[in-house]
């Protein structure tokens, strides 16, 4: 586990939202305006990225890890964690599980975000199953852990979401981020290796993601989300526990 953004305090993090990725830049894409627009509210975020994406086409793990401190920069997140785990590899058992164990109790997040059940890259769902399965056993007491030689209490976030990503999926939620689109588009420009710039010629091979229309491709995933709930930007999430929503809250 590397911490390459972010300090913790005596006791721990104490984050109000925590999202996990399989690789560096998968939650700006699925979740990027939602985090922007709930730090600008004054919660305190983190991301968990599981592996360095050395299995890339293009960069390295070395520039993703350079871009993915940008980024933590400009989402003004409380903390961002690599742990390193081995990119196209990682499996289900007692070590990985034992690690976001420890991780959940020390960040004691009320919200969690998961990558997406099935997507176009396997880890994505393989990744979304681990988590959701170390959410569960989190809560657990007689699942011991320890942080800096003290026993951690047990804790299971309060409310748990998938995001969406590559592969379209029915949202249970979806929240307005118009405000903050823009915003996002420059926290994912912070991945220059990955993603298309303008007049940035490189040797590195094309991929689905690196060309220009990529571009194009997340701002109209955005506007069909957004058209659901008749704003301009939207960002859709499922609900792996139901949220408690008032009447009052949906009733203009």
């Amino acid at each position: 586990m590397e911490i390459i953004y972010g300090t913790p305090d005596k006791e721990g993090f104490h984050l109000d939202i925590l999202a996990f990725g399989p690789h560096p830049d998968d939650v700006e894409l699925s979740c990027g305006g939602i985090l922007l627009k709930h730090r600008a509210m004054g919660y305190r975020i983190g991301i968990v990225d599981l592996t360095r994406g050395e299995l890339g086409s293009r960069g390295n793990a070395d520039i993703r890890r350079q871009e993915a401190v940008e980024a933590a920069k400009l989402l003004q997140l409380t903390l961002r964690i690599n742990l390193h785990w081995p990119d196209g590899k990682f499996e289900d058992n007692e070590r990985n599980l034992h690690e976001i164990i420890r991780l959940v109790r020390l960040c004691r997040p009320s919200v969690v975000f998961l990558p997406s059940p099935a997507d176009r890259h396997p880890d994505h769902g393989r990744a979304q199953q681990i988590l959701q399965r170390a959410l569960f056993l989190s809560g657990l007491v007689k699942w011991q852990s320890r942080w800096k030689d003290q026993p951690q209490q047990p804790w299971r976030p309060h409310r748990v979401f998938s995001y969406i990503q590559d592969y379209y999926h029915p949202p249970d939620v979806v929240i307005d981020i118009t405000p903050y689109f823009e915003a996002k588009r420059q926290v994912i420009a912070c991945y220059a290796s990955q993603f298309y710039t303008p007049h940035q010629k490189d040797d590195q091979p094309t991929t689905p993601i690196s060309t220009e229309d990529f571009w194009h491709y997340i701002e109209a995933k955005d506007r069909f989300f957004g058209r659901m709930i008749q704003v301009r930007y939207g960002e859709g999430l499922i609900a792996i526990t139901p949220p408690a929503i008032a009447l009052a809250d949906i009733v203009s």
